[in-house]
């Protein structure tokens, strides 16, 4: 399993695959912050690599009249690591503005909002193809205004598989190479655009599911059905601290409570009124063990710990890919902290790995 990181992280993360970091250890390694978190900063710079980076973002910033002072603020906050674009318009903009490629803005996206390109949101396809034929952002910005609006909400075509819509639309508009091609499929498609990721919504589901619906282990026989604060205190708690107040939370603390679920939460995605997080979705597998599935080698016993740590690192970045999510991370808290729980024991649940490590890990903030 190759991973970003530095020389000394990679043996941590050695120490993971072999089992020998406990719980504790774990906790302390996350505290001490020896992670060397990934920075936006960094990745735009590995992507364009050259003096006149401040520069050209600065010049596309001010193409729509913004003051110069607050434009060279932003992307100074930007290129320090203090902060990163807060909307996809800007991670888009600024893809323009440095002549990235379509699959680097899709990881400049991961990077800040979770999803990379998302080919169902119309203006998301639009300025993909426009980034494949190095047009820039004006001319995108002016060609998806120019195209009817897609209607309101998530209605799609009668008898229509919503789970394979996303990836048929990207393969459509992959087949577009004239404008009025482009045309032709934005509008031959518009009852199929939405916001929401259905790919994402499928493994949600599967995996509530399971909580919701829990069966006796020996006989698989249903017990009664479980309410969502039931399943929130019994399996997605897993000892976090609660209330919003993050005095004299480490950066480490604030990164993995960050987004952590709530009932609320689950009940706006159950409803089709939210998206489903990535954090949550790597949460739920975990709880879950992936659960519903036939066989798998990963029940055996003679597997090592690095071996079925592997194993999950192939299923999970093949579920977040199919979702349009960026891959597990090790140098993200909370991916660090979640490729611990997979590397459980055979006589403990990731779940209960997990949630050791955070018993340990805010013991000071109760």
């Amino acid at each position: 399993m190759q991973s970003p990181l530095t020389q000394a992280s990679q043996r941590e993360f050695g120490r993971i695959r072999s089992g020998e970091m406990t719980p504790a250890m774990a906790a302390v390694y996350l505290q001490d912050q020896r992670i060397p978190l990934r920075r936006f900063d960094e990745t735009l710079r590995e992507m364009y690599p050259y003096p006149d980076l401040p520069l050209r973002l600065v010049g596309a910033f001010r193409e729509d009249e913004q003051s110069l002072l607050s434009v060279q603020r932003k992307v100074a906050n930007w290129l320090n690591g203090s902060a990163r674009p807060q909307s996809r318009e800007d991670v888009f903009r600024l893809a323009f503005a440095l002549d990235l490629s379509e699959q680097q803005t899709g990881v400049l996206l991961g990077l800040c909002s979770e999803y990379g390109i998302h080919y169902r949101e119309g203006r998301d396809a639009v300025y993909a193809w426009c980034l494949r034929r190095g047009m820039g952002y004006q001319e995108a910005s002016e060609l998806f205004a120019s195209l009817p609006p897609v209607p309101e909400g998530e209605n799609l075509p009668p008898g229509e598989d919503p789970y394979t819509i996303t990836h048929r639309l990207q393969d459509q508009f992959a087949l577009a190479h004239t404008e009025e091609e482009l045309r032709a499929c934005y509008e031959a498609n518009l009852s199929r655009f939405g916001t929401f990721h259905l790919r994402a919504y499928r493994y949600f589901f599967h995996y509530m599911d399971a909580l919701l619906h829990p069966v006796t282990p020996w006989d698989d026989t249903p017990e009664e059905a479980y309410s969502l604060d039931t399943v929130m205190e019994k399996y997605l708690t897993l000892g976090m601290p609660s209330g919003k107040s993050r005095a004299g939370y480490t950066l480490t603390q604030k990164l993995i409570k960050r987004g952590w679920p709530n009932t609320t939460a689950l009940k706006n995605i159950l409803a089709r009124r939210a998206d489903v997080p990535r954090k949550l979705l790597l949460l739920l597998y975990i709880i879950t063990g992936n659960a519903g599935n036939d066989y798998s080698e990963l029940d055996e016993d003679y597997l090592s710990t690095a071996e079925r740590l592997d194993h999950h690192w192939w299923i999970l970045n093949a579920m977040l890919l199919d979702c349009g999510m960026p891959p597990l991370d090790p140098r993200s808290a909370s991916d660090w902290l979640f490729c611990y729980a997979l590397a459980a024991p055979d006589d403990e649940s990731m779940g209960d790995r997990l949630e050791r490590v955070i018993d340990k890990l805010y013991e000071n903030v109760r």
